[in-house]
């Protein structure tokens, strides 16, 4: 009778053991994946709200360059990032390579739009809208804000990833504009790509997110 209850108790101990470990593996796991899309999910939110504060940007500018109707697609600058997308090589990719390359976009697009800003206050000279480099600056910043939301997304797939250093201006992009209209231009050609590029990058994050439901 003795034995009988001994091997009762240590039944019931192990089946507690079991349920604890079952219950405390399920309460790290929920909060781990609510986590991860809650990420996802804040990425593609501020994707959106920086692409509306990029579009009223370029009509601020495009104002300022004499034309609010302007649309030329003819103009180009090798340093921004591609805007066309294989999507054989994208559904190829892990998830953490891709956030990895948007950073590395973002990053570009931050640091075109530093530069150009800076241009553009050593000609404050010519007639200008005060706001315009206030508003560059607040696109810049939601641009800082929206890397770090990625660094987060790519540390909860890999939490070996070492965060790359803040948002730091670069001095020199190694080029010059000739003429001042040059240099309008190629401010509308950043603002008008990063347009196009975080309307792309929004419809990734809503790719990523519905992988994560699937």
């Amino acid at each position: 009778v003795e034995k009988h209850f001994s091997n009762h108790k240590m039944k019931k101990k192990k089946n507690r053991l079991f349920l604890f470990c079952w219950a405390l593996g399920i309460a790290r796991s929920a909060p781990t994946s609510q986590f991860a899309q809650k990420n996802k999910n804040d990425s593609l939110n501020l994707t959106r709200t920086t692409r509306k504060s990029v579009q009223h940007l370029l009509e601020k500018y495009k104002l300022q360059m004499g034309n609010i109707h302007l649309e030329d697609h003819s103009y180009h600058l090798r340093d921004l990032p591609l805007l066309s997308t294989d999507f054989n090589n994208w559904f190829q990719m892990t998830d953490w390579t891709r956030l990895h390359g948007a950073l590395g976009d973002i990053q570009t697009y931050w640091s075109m739009l530093g530069w150009k800003r800076k241009q553009l206050e050593q000609e404050r000279d010519v007639q200008m809208d005060p706001s315009l480099l206030q508003s560059i600056r607040h696109v810049q910043h939601d641009l800082c804000d929206l890397m770090k939301k990625v660094n987060s997304e790519m540390r909860g797939i890999k939490s070996s990833w070492v965060k790359p250093a803040p948002c730091v201006e670069l001095q020199n992009l190694g080029r010059s504009s000739r003429t001042l209209w040059e240099s309008r231009v190629e401010g509308y050609i950043i603002l008008r790509d990063l347009h196009l590029y975080l309307t792309k990058l929004a419809r990734d994050f809503l790719l990523l997110a519905s992988k994560s439901h699937s």
